[in-house]
C-alpha cells in the first residue's frame, strides 16, 4: 500500500514539474555574468540560436575576447567558449577593447557555410578604434582573422561628426542579396561590403546619421542595426550614454539600405522602467524567426547595483535580455515593455 501511494506522490511530482516546464520562460537576463552589446543569430546550418557580445564588467569597458552562446528554443543557453581573444595573436593588429560584433551566416555555391564576425578593437597602430573581421566554418569557431582593420577613421564619411568606428552592424537585403556595413559613434555610416565579404565597396559609404531629436527622443548616439519586413528597411539605434538609465533605442525607416532615413513618428522602441529596476536598456539586435513574421529583440541592460553616479560603475555592468517585438499593422513598431520574464520557449524552427 505504501508502494502505491509513494507511486501516485511521485507521478504528482513529475506532473507538476511537467507542467511547470511548459509554463518556463527565458527570465531576464538570460546569459550568467556581464555581458553587453548582443548580437543574436539563427544558424542554418545547425538549427540553432547564437549570441555573441562584448564581454563585460571590465573597468573602462576593458574586456578583451569575444564568447558565443548558444540555444534551441531561446530560453536555455549553453556557453560554446571563448571565440575570438584580442588578448592574444589571434588578431595583430588589435590590443583590446573588444566591442559590439556582429555576424553574417553565408551559403556557399558548394553548400557548405562561411561565418564572418565583425567586431571593433583597440588599433595598436592608430591608436583608435577600428573594424576587423573574423571568418570561420562554424558558429562557434575557430574564428582566423582577417589579419588587418577593415573599416577605420580613414573611412569615416566626409560630413561626419562625432566618435569613432565602432558599434559595426551586417545585413544582408533578401530583396538584392547584397550586405552591407554600418558603423559610428556619434554618426551613422553605412556601406556596400564587396563580394569578399572583407571590404568595402568604393563609392558607397554613405553618412546616414539620423538628424534632430534630443535624449528624451531619437538623438542619435550608437549602435545601428537594421533589417527589412514587408517594403521597409528598419533602422534602430541606442540613444543617450551606455552608462545612463535613459540609454534607449529609437528608430525610423527607409525605402534603401542606405538611407535616407525617416524618423518614426513614436520613435522610441525601447526604454528604462525605473518602476520594474529595469535601466538603460539598448545596444540592440532583432532576430526574426525564419518563415515566421514572429520578432524579438535582444538587448543589454545596466546592473541596478551599477547605475550613475556611483563608484563601482559606471555603467559597464551590462546583462543580455530578450523579450517579444511586435508591429502594428501600418508597420509602424510598438514600443516594447521590458520584462524579467523573458520569452517562453519558440516554436521548433521547420
Amino acid at each position: 500500500m505504501r508502494r502505491v501511494i509513494l507511486l501516485a506522490l511521485l507521478l504528482v511530482v513529475a506532473g507538476a514539474q511537467a507542467k511547470d516546464k511548459k509554463k518556463q520562460s527565458s527570465g531576464n537576463p538570460i546569459l550568467p555574468e556581464f555581458h553587453a552589446d548582443p548580437e543574436v543569430m539563427y544558424s542554418h546550418q545547425t538549427g540553432r540560436f547564437y549570441i555573441y557580445s562584448t564581454t563585460d564588467g571590465a573597468p573602462g569597458w576593458g574586456g578583451y575576447y569575444f564568447t558565443v552562446f548558444s540555444s534551441k528554443d531561446l530560453t536555455n543557453w549553453q556557453h560554446e567558449g571563448i571565440m575570438l581573444d584580442l588578448g592574444t595573436n589571434q588578431v595583430a593588429w588589435a590590443t583590446g577593447n573588444a566591442w559590439a560584433p556582429c555576424i553574417e551566416e553565408k551559403k556557399q555555391s558548394d553548400g557548405s557555410y562561411k561565418y564572418y564576425f565583425y567586431y571593433s578593437g583597440h588599433d595598436r597602430e592608430r591608436n583608435r578604434k577600428s573594424i576587423g573581421v573574423a571568418v570561420s566554418n562554424s558558429p562557434t569557431g575557430p574564428f582566423v582573422d582577417h589579419g588587418q582593420p577593415i573599416v577605420t577613421d580613414a573611412d569615416r564619411p566626409e560630413q561626419a561628426r562625432g566618435g569613432q568606428a565602432i558599434d559595426v552592424d551586417v545585413f544582408t537585403d533578401p530583396q538584392s542579396g547584397k550586405t552591407y556595413l554600418y558603423w559610428g559613434n556619434g554618426f551613422m555610416a553605412g556601406a556596400e561590403l564587396n563580394d569578399d565579404m572583407v571590404s568595402l565597396k568604393p563609392g558607397t559609404t554613405t553618412l546616414l546619421t539620423p538628424q534632430g531629436g534630443s535624449l528624451q527622443d531619437y538623438a542619435f548616439r550608437e549602435g545601428a542595426y537594421v533589417f527589412y519586413r514587408k517594403g521597409l528597411y528598419y533602422f534602430l539605434w541606442s540613444v543617450d550614454d551606455t552608462g545612463s538609465p535613459n540609454y534607449h533605442v529609437a528608430y525610423g525607416t527607409s525605402k534603401s539600405p542606405l538611407g535616407p532615413i525617416e524618423v518614426a513618428k513614436e520613435p522610441i522602441v525601447l526604454i528604462q522602467d525605473p518602476e520594474k529596476e529595469i535601466y538603460g536598456p539598448a545596444h540592440n539586435s532583432v532576430l526574426q524567426i525564419p518563415g515566421r513574421d514572429e520578432w524579438y529583440i535582444v538587448y543589454h541592460r545596466i546592473n541596478k547595483n551599477y547605475l550613475l553616479p556611483q563608484p563601482n560603475g559606471p555603467g559597464f555592468h551590462r546583462q543580455v535580455c530578450i523579450d517579444r517585438m511586435e508591429f502594428n499593422p501600418d508597420g509602424t513598431l510598438r514600443r516594447v515593455k521590458p520584462t524579467h520574464e523573458g520569452v517562453a520557449p519558440i516554436k521548433k524552427v521547420k
